[in-house]
């Protein structure tokens, strides 16, 4: 039974990475190729080299070509599985490409008509394509496995490492291709692109992880663990200079809950100090960022009428959990 559930688990993954794949041909062939307009990495390298081979419209060959030896050599330190799911995806991607190119997709007149607009669009599909490989423990393009790998022996982010092979290939497409158009418009594909993936990958709804320091932390937790029905940490802590003992309370919450957590901390203790930062995402938890539908009552912040809840004082040198009491 167990087996069964894992194998179906590993077929939707897979039936995932083979859609991200069709998505991305979809954006780069019938919008991004027929404006004249470069995707970003390898795939915009195959572009490239694609439009100067005149007349051959093997978009498809370039991009195993381009990608496979990447892959290859990064085998070891990536691993089986996503070296596999990234082939599947790519694979899809080159695959669709030939056909949509098979069938002369690749030189629609509308998308020649509004260049800008076959910019976002194209730049959309490519980043939803992109990022939902991701997510299924893939990478659509061999560049950013290299910029994984490479990047920081030559001192750089992964995002500069990628940001700069790009830029070189759009000043090199414009003096190629004779048209200055051409790199300023991948530009354009490019940042709506990072956007998209951004979206896919993380979600609109982010979770925010709040830092709160305070004198009051037992009256703090107490208060939104009430109002959240959620597990809180707390965690002693000092201040450098008044050298008072405080307590830090952690907890994430979605940024719908963001006002009512400040109103209930500035409730319970004006002179606090919170701290709010994003998170992509959370594991272990059945937070999923879904607004709570059930009836919140007037007890619009009567904090003073919350019974703290008993803490078991364990010697833990990251603090103590309050968990979800059941009444």
């Amino acid at each position: 039974m167990k087996i069964n559930a894992t194998l179906k688990k590993e077929i939707s993954r897979y039936a995932g990475l083979v859609v991200a794949g069709i998505i991305n041909a979809t954006g780069v062939v019938l919008f991004l190729a027929s404006a004249g307009i470069l995707d970003g990495g390898l795939s915009g390298t195959a572009m490239l080299l694609d439009s100067l081979a005149t007349g051959a419209s093997i978009l498809s060959v370039f991009l195993v070509v381009l990608n496979l030896p990447f892959f290859l050599v990064g085998f070891r330190k990536l691993g089986f599985k996503f070296v596999l799911s990234s082939a599947v995806a790519i694979g899809s991607y080159a695959v669709m490409s030939g056909i949509y190119q098979a069938c002369g997709l690749d030189k629609l007149i509308y998308a020649q008509t509004d260049i800008f607009l076959s910019a976002v669009f194209g730049g959309l599909l490519s980043g939803v394509g992109s990022g939902l490989t991701i997510r299924f423990g893939g990478a659509m393009d061999g560049m950013e496995a290299t910029a994984v790998l490479f990047a920081k022996k030559v001192g750089l982010t992964v995002g500069q490492f990628v940001m700069i092979y790009n830029a070189c290939i759009y000043v090199l497409a414009c003096v190629a291709l004779g048209h200055i158009y051409v790199g300023l418009y991948s530009i354009v594909t490019y940042t709506v692109g990072i956007k998209a993936v951004d979206f896919v990958v993380e979600g609109l709804d982010k979770g925010k992880g709040c830092f709160i320091i305070t004198g009051k932390g037992n009256k703090v937790a107490a208060a939104l663990n009430e109002e959240f029905k959620r597990g809180v940490t707390l965690l002693n802590s000092k201040g450098y200079h008044s050298k008072a003992e405080n307590v830090t309370v952690y907890c994430v919450v979605n940024r719908f809950e963001i006002g009512r957590l400040k109103e209930v901390v500035s409730s319970v203790d004006p002179n606090a100090f919170v701290t709010i930062q994003d998170i992509s995402d959370v594991l272990g938890s059945s937070i999923k960022f879904n607004r709570r539908k059930k009836d919140r009552k007037a007890t619009r912040y009567k904090i003073q009428k919350v019974e703290e809840p008993e803490i078991v004082q364990l010697e833990l040198p990251l603090g103590e959990e309050i968990e979800n009491k059941k009444e």
